[in-house]
């Protein structure tokens, strides 16, 4: 209801102190659950107005909060999300177990995309050997003809640290008015911030699933997709995907979970065991791999 008494959609998310993101992504489960759209889809960046039926349900909504019902800010959809900017994700130990950095395109059944080969090094290609144990075990847990598909695994602290300074440079120009900790914190949805980044400890992987000749199955966005091109879709449990990437998404889902990986909620294909934010999500005392360099 908040959203229809400002301009745009970055005004009314910037007010409410949520990303503009996890709006529509509001907006969108409410249009669904009511069957019809509540705002007239317009021009980026152009005045929002209701359609007659969203002025309807404004008007049921402001009723009910008259008479002592529902507060505009009970459903807070991103408290159930902990983004890596969070002070507790930094906060959490590190025990360094050790674990070797292996390359999953040797003596590995899984397949591996050839979208980072251009990376001369192969550093994508490589990751702690625990959570490779754990990513085949994954797999022979698919129904039969799918496949999981490696896309990348870790990411040298120099590279985390300049996707990450570059997506922050971006919202920055778009966002003029953000402080600091706002951009830092939008920029953690998509990229985890250098010093904590799982990438960066061989921790964790982007993945998707793929058919057994290796043509990628339908996910709902593509992989690597911000939260803002996508309207949210990207998030692992958006409502705005169809039916058959959400099933996808669960099979996906269900196998990694199984073998204790952990999502960062905000990206379907980024999975991660033994890092800080596994820690944190788990319960556990302490993560077990930290920033590593390769060999």
């Amino acid at each position: 209801m908040a959203a229809r008494s400002y301009a745009t959609l970055t005004e009314a998310a910037r007010d409410l102190g949520i990303h503009q993101s996890t709006l529509v992504i509001q907006i969108n489960r409410l249009e669904a659950d009511l069957g019809q759209p509540l705002f007239e889809r317009a021009e980026r960046g152009t005045a929002m107005k209701l359609t007659r039926f969203g002025k309807r349900v404004v008007t049921a909504a402001r009723k009910i909060q008259a008479e002592g019902g529902v507060k505009p800010r009970d459903d807070p959809v991103m408290t159930e999300i902990v983004l890596m900017s969070d002070p507790k994700v930094a906060a959490v130990p590190v025990q360094e177990c050790g674990d070797l950095l292996v390359d999953v395109r040797r003596d590995s059944s899984l397949l591996v995309d050839e979208r980072k080969w251009q990376d001369s090094a192969g550093a994508f290609a490589y990751l702690r050997a625990g959570v490779l144990d754990r990513l085949l075990k994954a797999q022979a847990q698919l129904p039969q003809g799918m496949r999981l598909l490696f896309v990348e695994g870790y990411g040298p602290p120099s590279l985390q640290r300049h996707y990450f300074d570059k997506y922050a440079a971006q919202l920055r120009a778009e966002h003029p008015e953000w402080c600091a900790e706002q951009v830092r914190s939008a920029a953690s949805r998509y990229v985890s911030p250098p010093e904590i980044a799982p990438h960066s400890a061989g921790a964790a992987v982007d993945l998707t699933l793929a058919d057994d000749d290796g043509h990628e199955l339908d996910m709902g966005t593509r992989m690597n997709a911000t939260p803002e091109e996508s309207a949210g879709a990207c998030y692992t449990k958006a409502d705005n995907i169809n039916d058959a990437a959400r099933s996808h998404r669960h099979i996906l889902s269900t196998a990694l979970t199984a073998v204790g990986l952990v999502n960062y909620p905000t990206e379907w294909w980024h999975w991660s065991y033994g890092d800080r934010y596994w820690a944190l999500e788990t319960g556990a005392a302490a993560a077990h791999y930290g920033p590593k360099e390769l060999d």
